[in-house]
């Protein structure tokens, strides 16, 4: 029987391979929808997905404090993150979007020490630069160019969001299921966006002229996220926030496996060391958490013997 830790990495395997996919179909479905409506969009179907199936799981409603945790998580991640990585992309490029949210694993362990007061671990931070080393590689052999603009400011504030607003996931997955903490984040950010897509409409800035296929692109994307969410979460509340925010450099490397297997695109020798480097990346982390389980496991022991 797979034990919590393995079925929680493979959850983010699952996640990394679903982000592969939702990179590119978002970045699609710009033509139809300015970046502020869109991401209000996704949490409008996700919200509503959730609810559909909410009456088949066991709810926990959230106390004062964990409505608390919810708001900090959605102001980061909705407010921040979400918008400002749609934002970023119309003006810069996917590969500097994929350099900037490489450093996330690297971002993330630094402040998992600091506010979460976790044991600072150089296997993990190893793991967090062979991943960005193997992101630089598959970037840099397409030839992508790598200008600094201001798109890349925007990218840069929306991958700290995301890297503050998992620190939240360990104190509310405490008492919370994954499926509670995810609707719950969901009607909270949909909340706080919706003003922000009346300011996108009252300046002129909203645009939606999307046909049924582009619906349903969206449709399905809410779909995913949905999936997605849930595994990250109870991925986060088991392995930390750390060593879950380094599967965020997968996606580039599954990017090119699909394209390969699916479009017929041609694969390199540099782009697989570049994803190599991205699974060593993992795989070294993940090992110091191995560790770390271990050791507890032999305290507790111990302590109970």
């Amino acid at each position: 029987m797979m034990s919590e830790h393995k079925s929680a990495i493979a959850g983010l395997f699952a996640v990394a391979m679903i982000w592969g996919v939702t990179y590119v179909l978002s970045a699609y479905l710009l033509r139809a929808f300015s970046p502020v409506l869109l991401s209000f969009l996704r949490i409008c179907v996700t919200g509503t997905l959730l609810l559909a199936v909410s009456r088949t799981q066991v709810i926990q409603h959230p106390t004062r404090r964990e409505w608390l945790l919810l708001l900090g998580s959605a102001v980061f991640f909705t407010l921040i993150q979400q918008p400002l990585y749609f934002i970023g992309l119309q003006f810069s490029t996917a590969a500097n979007a994929s350099l900037i949210y490489a450093v996330a694993p690297l971002a993330t362990l630094f402040l998992e020490v600091i506010f979460l007061k976790t044991r600072f671990s150089w296997m993990k931070v190893a793991g967090a630069l062979f991943g960005f080393l193997g992101v630089l590689v598959i970037v840099g052999f397409n030839g992508l160019s790598l200008h600094v603009s201001i798109g890349d400011w925007y990218l840069l504030i929306a991958m700290l969001g995301f890297s503050i607003s998992v620190l939240f996931t360990p104190h509310l997955s405490k008492r919370m299921s994954p499926f509670s903490i995810s609707l719950y984040s969901t009607m909270v950010g949909g909340v706080l966006m919706a003003p922000f897509v009346a300011g996108e409409n009252w300046f002129g800035h909203l645009d939606m002229h999307g046909d049924l296929f582009m619906w349903s692109l969206l449709v399905a994307g809410g779909l995913l996220n949905v999936l997605a969410g849930l595994w990250w979460i109870r991925g986060v509340a088991i392995v930390g926030p750390g060593t879950a925010s380094l599967f965020n450099n997968l996606p580039p490397f599954i990017a090119i496996l699909t394209g390969y297997l699916f479009l017929g695109d041609a694969i390199h020798l540099t782009q697989i060391c570049g994803g190599i480097c991205i699974l060593i990346g993992v795989f070294t982390s993940n090992r110091s958490l191995v560790k770390q389980v271990k050791r507890n496991r032999l305290e507790s022991e111990f302590e109970g013997n």
